[in-house]
């Protein structure tokens, strides 16, 4: 099983950190796709980026306040890959704050889980017309962090509440700024709410504004950035990303925290059984030998007897 890591990127079409990323991506890339969502591919001039494009096909006009389109093809492109189970949603201005191995190691243990913050909105829905929550039921008034993992059981309740609630879906998504409500209304709508980890996996600031609509942008790596950082990730456990980070941001000081600062034992990296076994079946399912079956049945029980 595998993840799927989702860019959204548009205006200057770079990842901030793209040299950070493809470093860490190369220690797990047993168990990464990537995928990007662009807005005009002229402009993206990365080998490697047009490398994990999505075709042109799923490409449909977005704008700040409707986005929703990306993510909807991201998450149908990437099903196609049956291996894909977590769908993890990222930014051009997102990078990694926890080591390789640590990830590894959290998708190794709620490889089963989708993790996203969700709560109440924290907006007037009366006066905010924000995904029209004011029109909708009382248990559907709900937001989330937009930047999060699903697992691949929920992108299915996604894209099936996309073409089965198509009213339901214009509503929201004409509020503006959907993708800060949709996605906790269809876990709710299909009562897998209560079945997710509420946590943020981004470390974000929103103490420190850098416009009305945006969180506080890192470039300098002062004081105030690194207590919130270290403090964050000491106190999230889920923290994997950090966001907004500029491309001024110190390199070295990313790569302390991604090398350095969190880290994870080889002897809690223990490959879960559900992944052996769907690899073996894929190798051996392809013969039609008897034998080769027998081979098969003996490996899981001689696993399943350690």
């Amino acid at each position: 099983m595998k993840i799927a890591l989702c860019f959204i990127i548009n205006y200057e079409h770079i990842l901030n950190k793209e040299h950070i990323w493809k470093e860490w991506i190369e220690y797990n890339k047993d168990i990464i796709n990537v995928y990007f969502y662009y807005k005009d591919l002229t402009q993206i001039k990365s080998s490697w980026i047009l490398e994990h494009v999505i075709p042109p096909n799923y490409i449909y006009e977005t704008s700040y306040y409707h986005v929703i389109p990306a993510y909807m093809s991201l998450m149908r492109f990437a099903m196609i890959d049956l291996s894909n189970q977590w769908f993890c949603f990222l930014t051009d201005s997102c990078c990694p704050i926890i080591s390789p191995k640590r990830f590894r190691y959290l998708f190794y243990n709620y490889y089963n889980y989708s993790i996203i913050s969700w709560k109440k909105p924290w907006w007037n829905i009366q006066f905010h017309k924000r995904s029209n929550l004011a029109l909708l039921s009382e248990e559907l008034r709900l937001g989330n962090d937009p930047w999060f993992v699903f697992k691949r059981e929920n992108v299915t309740h996604c894209l099936y509440f996309l073409n089965n609630q198509q009213r339901l879906t214009t509503t929201i998504c004409n509020g503006g700024l959907a993708n800060e409500s949709l996605f906790a209304i269809i876990l709710q709508f299909y009562k897998q709410l209560t079945n997710v980890i509420n946590c943020s996996i981004h470390i974000t600031d929103w103490t420190r504004q850098s416009s009305p609509t945006s969180p506080y942008i890192f470039k300098r790596a002062n004081k105030l950035d690194i207590d919130f950082i270290e403090k964050n990730i000491n106190d999230n456990k889920f923290a994997m990303f950090i966001r907004k980070v500029s491309k001024e941001f110190p390199d070295d000081v990313l790569k302390n925290y991604i090398y350095n600062y969190s880290k994870e034992r080889d002897d809690k990296l223990k490959e879960p059984f559900i992944f052996i076994y769907r690899r073996l079946y894929e190798k051996f399912k392809i013969y039609k030998n008897l034998w080769y079956y027998m081979l098969f049945s003996a490996i899981l029980y001689i696993y399943l007897m350690k």
